[in-house]
């Protein structure tokens, strides 16, 4: 289906950091720290003393050749792990066991850490990805109204939608003023209600501004309103005060009736 502009629907594109992101480059210096690790595994003082001047030398002849020096920093990386080895079995007197080291162990822990951090980002933007996509869905078929109750995280997926340029982003702005204004579904919770100024724009803040104060007035607000929409569009701070001044208005003729 077209619009009449031209635009079809089309799959949302998920967040940034989701698949087809820059990939996480290579640390040079935690593979050396590795490799150092794994030949070390078993070595006693002496064998890593001698392992030692091996890097050490190695170290010294490729400072002659510019590309193999300039290895990210991997090279650095081994000389400092072998000297820490050689300290480490000073003091134990070996053999070398990575599985024993409290650094490496620390380390691989901080990895771990750091994976489910990464795995729990990657889940909550595909999540982000996938309400963005029902909601355009359900708006460019015009079936996004108040019997779709709003979820935690709604404001992200609009914004993902209005980062991918979606033209369904304008239905999904309606519907979260609806939503912010009548005070349903996430809304319902006075706390998202307060985190909304953070995440929602200013022209859909002040459209559900606008219109729960048409609704404390007593007027019919189950319609679109498509005139509070353009106001609020074209000068939100206008469109809160005249929210202001109606909220007034209808104060002054409650105290006085």
């Amino acid at each position: 289906m077209n619009t009449s502009d031209g635009w079809g629907p089309r799959r949302v594109r998920e967040a940034r950091g989701g698949a087809g992101a820059r990939r996480t480059p290579i640390d040079y210096a935690k593979v050396g720290r590795s490799s150092v690790r794994r030949r070390a595994r078993g070595m006693t003082h002496s064998d890593a003393v001698m392992a030692l001047k091996g890097a050490e030398l190695d170290a010294h002849l490729a400072r002659r050749d510019e590309a193999a020096f300039n290895d990210g920093g991997r090279r650095t990386a081994e000389l400092a792990e072998w000297q820490r080895v050689v300290q480490l079995l000073a003091a134990t007197g070996g053999p070398y066991d990575p599985d024993a080291d409290v650094v490496v162990q620390e380390e691989l822990a901080e990895d771990r850490r750091h994976e489910e951090a990464e795995q729990q980002l990657r889940q909550e933007q595909q999540r982000v990805a996938d309400r963005a996509e029902e909601l355009a869905r359900l708006g460019g078929a015009g079936r996004l109204d108040r019997s779709v109750p709003s979820q935690a995280g709604d404001e992200a997926a609009r914004e993902l939608l209005d980062e991918n340029r979606d033209y369904r982003a304008v239905a999904v702005d309606t519907w979260l003023a609806h939503a912010l204004a009548d005070e349903t579904g996430h809304y319902a919770d006075p706390a998202a209600r307060d985190a909304a100024v953070g995440l929602l724009p200013a022209p859909v803040r002040a459209r559900a501004a606008l219109l729960a104060a048409l609704a404390r007035t007593g007027a019919p607000v189950d319609g679109d309103l498509e005139f509070v929409g353009r106001l609020a569009q074209a000068d939100p701070a206008a469109t809160n005060a005249l929210a202001a001044w109606l909220d007034n208005a209808s104060a002054v003729k409650g105290g006085t009736s």
